[in-house]
């Protein structure tokens, strides 16, 4: 079992996977001085390692302590790749998580069997496990890797800023994932097979549109709002210019749950960066995504009634009449806010045990895709017409041709475009 305090099994793999490079190429140094300033290796530690003879064993000797350093030893050592020059190291790992991604959830799901199994997020867990069926998905395999964020020129900036929020600070801004795939025993809620697929797949997509990405696991529903609160107090939110939240959990409409089965309340969330609890991100774009069950209802789908393959009609989207409420509903007085959700009110959201969700596999691939050239909203349009468009695959069992749809709400006052590799004078 993969602890809280422990590095993410997907971070040791592509350190494993590229540990005799590492070892060849690393120059420790400096780097070791900036772990040290981020708390994540001692002062002690820097003594033993360089007590080693050459810099294979010195190199070595920081690649065995790594892994056991904390949550967030992997991304404080991409960043001091970073600041020491060494980019093509960190390119290299990322290479490495991205063919690895697709695989993550085997190494870590506690099923028997090898074969995907469709899940949904939902709280209730007392249909059987046999009736949990394969899902057999509209791309027919197990997915591809993650894609690279593709960058946009500088012609689209200039042409295009002007009526967008400024998106241009180094780093964009700073990015926090929550992610809880073990519950406590007593609690009636399932392993999350394949959250960390989704958890690993977010920190890539954000570290590459320029994001400070801090990851916690597996935290109780305390923990969750201590989390969120430090991070809204941070005082590096005053020189950048937006901020990103993901929650990955079980939930049900409101909340979603923390490790001990206590519900974190979605508007508490909302509420610690509005404009008077967060002044240093006020008039910012602050973006939620939220991959939980806002109910236990299956979505069922209905037939189109011409019957010809798939429709862009509004009219089959049955969810628009209760939009207007909803939105009132879910987000707090503030403003310069989006969030978007993996299912409607009162449904339950699906995962792949090995690809993750549905929803983040869909974001991940339109983000870096299209943040190059369309803005925040329009994405999120796109996810949802790739999520409208999939469906579970189960004959005889309450799966068969379950459907699932996302949805955001938003209270931006302008285009939000990411601008990934764009710095201006750069």
């Amino acid at each position: 079992m993969l602890a809280a305090c422990g590095m993410q099994r997907c971070h040791q793999e592509a350190l494993k996977k590229n540990r005799v490079m590492l070892a060849k190429q690393l120059v420790l140094n400096v780097l070791v001085e900036h772990m040290v300033e981020k708390d994540i290796i001692t002062t002690e530690m820097v003594e033993m390692i360089q007590a080693k003879s050459g810099s294979f064993d010195r190199n070595v000797e920081f690649l065995n302590l790594l892994p056991k350093r904390g949550p967030n030893a992997f991304s404080a050592f991409c960043e001091a790749l970073r600041e020491t020059k060494q980019q093509h190291l960190e390119a290299m790992i990322l290479k490495t998580m991205s063919n690895l991604s697709h695989e993550i959830a085997r190494l870590e799901h506690c099923h028997e069997s090898d074969l995907p199994y469709p899940v949904s997020e939902s709280c209730n867990s007392k249909r059987p496990r046999w009736l949990e069926p394969i899902e057999h998905s509209l791309d027919n395999g197990d997915g591809p890797s993650i894609p690279p964020v593709k960058y946009c020129t500088p012609e689209f900036y200039h042409n295009h800023q002007h009526l967008a929020y400024k998106l241009t600070s180094e780093p964009r801004g700073l990015a926090l994932i929550l992610s809880n795939v073990r519950f406590s025993s007593e609690k009636d809620l399932e392993y999350r097979a394949g959250g960390d697929v989704d958890c690993a797949s977010l920190e890539m997509l954000f570290r590459h549109l320029g994001y400070r990405v801090t990851v916690c696991h597996d935290q109780t529903a305390q923990e969750m709002q201590n989390a969120l609160e430090r991070f809204s107090k941070l005082r590096d939110h005053r020189d950048v210019d937006s901020c990103i939240i993901a929650l990955l959990s079980h939930g049900v409409e409101g909340g979603v749950y923390g490790s001990d089965g206590k519900l974190l309340q979605l508007q508490e969330a909302f509420r610690l960066f509005d404009n008077a609890n967060c002044p240093n991100l006020q008039n910012k774009p602050k973006m939620f995504f939220i991959q939980a069950c806002r109910g236990d209802e299956l979505d069922r789908g209905v037939d189109q009634r011409d019957g010809k393959g798939w429709s862009d009609s509004p009219g089959c989207e049955e969810s628009d009449a209760n939009k207007e409420e909803s939105l009132k509903l879910r987000l707090p007085t503030c403003s310069d806010m989006i969030c978007g959700y993996a299912c409607l009110k009162g449904t339950a959201a699906m995962r792949n045990t090995k690809r993750g969700s549905w929803y983040v596999e869909a974001l991940t691939s339109v983000f870096a895709e299209d943040s190059r050239h369309t803005h925040v909203a329009d994405m999120l349009v796109k996810v949802n017409r790739q999520i409208k468009q999939r469906e579970g695959y189960a004959p005889g069992t309450e799966f068969h041709r379950c459907k699932e749809m996302s949805e955001y709400c938003s209270t931006l006052c302008r285009d939000l475009y990411l601008f990934p590799g764009y710095l201006p004078g750069k």
